[in-house]
């Protein structure tokens, strides 16, 4: 796995980083730590066996009402279920080699482009110019 401007030298062993967890993992613990079946998890939450059941083996992404049904029911906070999904994504998608290649084909604006506009990158909105106060 290539990582641009992290020094080679800085990673151990030339070990390459830990790849995330997808959030099923973390309700397959969860589900086997309060023996509970995935059947009645579903039932519970008020989703359909085969979407849990996905999700649990890796097969389907939580989504942002998925991770909230299931804080109310695990009380595990939707941030961590759809933060972890996030990661996972964005780790999966840049090991996929056909996005790869598009991403090398998009070019960097630089911030100078934003000088002459009035527009701040961070906002993406024109601002007034700035005038000094008269002494």
């Amino acid at each position: 796995m290539d990582m641009p401007k992290i020094d080679k030298k800085m990673i151990a062993n030339g070990l390459e980083p830990f790849e995330p967890t997808h959030p099923g993992e973390l309700l397959r613990d969860e589900i086997e730590y309060r023996h509970i079946s995935q059947k009645q998890l579903a039932a519970d939450m008020g989703v359909s066996y085969t979407v849990l059941n996905d999700i649990v083996n890796g097969k389907r992404s939580v989504n942002t009402k998925f991770a909230i049904l299931c804080e109310a029911a695990l009380g595990i906070p939707a941030h961590v279920l759809t933060g972890l999904q996030l990661e996972y994504d964005i780790y999966t998608i840049k090991k996929d080699a056909k996005f790869t290649r598009r991403l090398s084909k998009v070019r960097r604006i630089p911030v100078q482009e934003f000088q002459n506009t009035h527009l701040t990158p961070a906002q993406g909105r024109h601002q007034k110019p700035r005038t000094l106060p008269k002494s």
